[in-house]
Order: C-alpha cells, then sequence, then structure tokens
C-alpha cells in the first residue's frame, strides 16, 4: 500500500470521529476516570475510536492498531495504525476549542484533524507536511529567547511537581510558555509555526505517532526524551537553531 493510500485512510478516519465529536461537542460529561480523578475519558472518546477502528477494519485489515481507549490488535501487514480518537479530552469537556483526533500509521503517514477549524494536518515519510493541502516549512526563531514554547503536564501530582521544576528553567530563557492542553494539535501548530518549539514528558505513543511526522517533515527537530529520575520519557520539537538549547534545560 503506497503512502498516498495510507495518507487517505488516516484522513477519512480522522474526518469520520471529527464528525461524530463535533456533534457532541459543549454536551458530553464524564463517563469515567482512569490514572487519575484527573484523568477522564467520555463516552465521545470512546465513540471516536470505534469509528476509528472500523474505517481501518474495512480499509486496512491487516494492519496492527494501537489506540488510547480500545485494545491493541495485531496484524499480519507490518504495519500499525497508533490513534488517539480525541486528543485534549478535558478540553473538551469544558467546551474548550483546543482538541484533535490524532490518527497515524507508524512511521509512514498521519493525519491530526481539528474538526472546530477544519483544519487538516497532514505528512508522510517521504513527503511534506501540509496544512489542508498547503506546504509547511518552518524556519524558526534563531534564539529559544525569541520562541514561544509549548508544554504539557501530567495528571500526577508528584510529576507535576518535577514538571513545574523544569518549567521554571524554561520560562526564563524563552519568549513565553503555552500550555494547550493537546499534545497532538501542540505538535501541528509548531509545524505550522503557530508555536515555536514543544517539549513533554509523559506522553503516549498515541499523543504524538502523527504529530512527530509531521513536525520532521516540515523541518523541525524531532527527538524522543530519555527518562530522567522520575520523569518517563518525551518529546522535543524544535527549529534546529534553538533544539540544542531546549534540550539542554529539559534533560
Amino acid at each position: 500500500m503506497s503512502h498516498a493510500e495510507l495518507l487517505d485512510i488516516a484522513t477519512e478516519a480522522a474526518r469520520t470521529a471529527g464528525a461524530l465529536l463535533l456533534e457532541r461537542f459543549g454536551t458530553e460529561l464524564v463517563l469515567a476516570t482512569k490514572s487519575t480523578p484527573t484523568d477522564v475519558v467520555s463516552e465521545a472518546d470512546l465513540a471516536a475510536e470505534r469509528a476509528i477502528r472500523e474505517v481501518l477494519a474495512r480499509r486496512a485489515p491487516d494492519d496492527a492498531v494501537m489506540g488510547e481507549e480500545g485494545p491493541d490488535v495485531g496484524g499480519t501487514s507490518g504495519r500499525r495504525w497508533i490513534v488517539d480518537p480525541l486528543d485534549g479530552t478535558v478540553n473538551f469537556l469544558y467546551g474548550l476549542p483546543m482538541w484533535a483526533v490524532s490518527v497515524a500509521c507508524e512511521g509512514l503517514a498521519g493525519v491530526v484533524y481539528d474538526p472546530l477549524r477544519d483544519e487538516l494536518f497532514a505528512a508522510v515519510a517521504d513527503g511534506p507536511a501540509t496544512l489542508n493541502g498547503r506546504e509547511l516549512r518552518v524556519e524558526g526563531p534563531s534564539e529559544l529567547s525569541q520562541a514561544l514554547v509549548a508544554t504539557g503536564f501530567g495528571y500526577d501530582p508528584a510529576r507535576r511537581i518535577l514538571q513545574a521544576e523544569v518549567v521554571s528553567r524554561v520560562l526564563p530563557r524563552a519568549r513565553d510558555i503555552r500550555r494547550g492542553g493537546s499534545a497532538a494539535l501542540d505538535l501541528a501548530w509548531v509545524a505550522a509555526g503557530r508555536l515555536d518549539a514543544y517539549y513533554e514528558r509523559g506522553i503516549n505513543p498515541w499523543d504524538v505517532a502523527a504529530g512527530e511526522l509531521i513536525c520532521a517533515r516540515a523541518g523541525l527537530v524531532v527527538e524522543r526524551l530519555d527518562p530522567v529520575g522520575e520523569l518517563p520519557w518525551g518529546v522535543l520539537a524544535a527549529p534546529p537553531a534553538v533544539a540544542g538549547e531546549l534540550r539542554a534545560l529539559v534533560t
């Protein structure tokens, strides 16, 4: 299957889930909690993932699937889909317009879809990153002091204390910090130049699988951060000119 075909599948899956989520936005309630009382899941998360899996089962039945809300499914093709049906659930439940659908065929194709703005960020491994078909190519600032840096925080209070210590090192050196609440959309916005850099630890593969590819194809440095002390692995995406300085502050 070609990269273009994989991207078409990812797009269909993301748009199908996005349409479902739009219908529920503003009326959804918490269904349950997961790792902590602040780590929530809604029926919209579950319904959106079911919709994505139905598209994948129909169009890529031999592929493996990893999703945030459902079981891992094995495959025979050597390809694996990594999906987050609703990245930014807390925002979604509060009526805040910062959430997205992330669908990636690992390392090959990926999309981050923002249904509220009808913006589809996309990339394949051998092509450019795009936003609604328009090529994205980021140069970014030449110094961290001019960079608007996005990050996120975990659900566990003890982890948040450690993450706050990291932010306290970055904030004086950057233009400012933003915490949007959706890792997938943070990465997409870095690729689009709406943010200059992003780092976060304690994320999951489905949060970043599509966004990492989109950022890399937009010309950004994209790195996995090794665990440090009690902080788990993470991701950094930044222009080449500021990646080193930012990495030194967050590792």
